[in-house]
């Protein structure tokens, strides 16, 4: 394979230069708060297709790390983890796919941090096509250092933002709950 087009291969593997160009922007915009709701809009990419021409599922996991990477450096989370030298970590999804997004279709996607726990934050994802919801995600999200896991409240607290002071939402205390009854290490070899 020719060393220039496995570059190029490669970074198609990983949007890096969507990545690059969402932070850029996210640092130009207003702050916001972790519990806000942020937007950010994109394209379907032809490198962002399957075989039947439509956004593919994988991808769209891809593309949500953008919309939690906006979220993280317009609400100073990007910074507080430098600072503290801490890393970011997903540690589940539920997904949803109910609408196909085409080729070249204008993204709106939403993100918001729903609930936290003792261990995790909990972000509530979706992607738009001209109003209608295509997909959504939920994720289980946290803070890591080299001890281990960073509660959220240490996390708020290090941020100087406040408590989510709502309750969890009920569909996501339901998904939390049923996570504990999967077995892990998987039952199938």
């Amino acid at each position: 394979m020719v060393k220039g087009h496995h570059i190029i291969e490669s970074n198609f593997m990983y949007p890096f230069f969507r990545l690059a160009k969402t932070i850029m922007q996210s640092k130009k915009q207003p702050k916001l708060s972790y519990v806000q709701q942020d937007i950010i809009e994109f394209r379907c990419h032809p490198w962002d297709i399957d075989l039947f021409l439509e956004l593919n599922n994988g991808r769209i996991l891809t593309l949500y790390d953008l919309g939690r990477t906006a979220l993280s450096v317009k609400c100073g989370l990007m910074s507080t983890l430098k600072q503290n030298r801490w890393g970011l970590v997903v540690a589940g999804s539920s997904v949803r796919y109910r609408k196909r997004v085409h080729m070249f279709d204008k993204i709106t996607m939403k993100t918001q941090c729903v609930a936290t726990d003792d261990k995790w934050f909990y972000l509530e994802q979706s992607m738009w096509v001209k109003g209608e919801p295509c997909s959504s995600v939920l994720i289980r999200a946290g803070v890591t250092s080299k001890q281990g896991i960073v509660s959220p409240q240490q996390v708020i607290d290090a941020s100087g933002e406040q408590p989510l002071e709502e309750d969890t939402p009920k569909w996501v205390q339901e998904w939390v709950d049923s996570e504990q009854h999967r077995p892990w290490p998987p039952t199938s070899a």
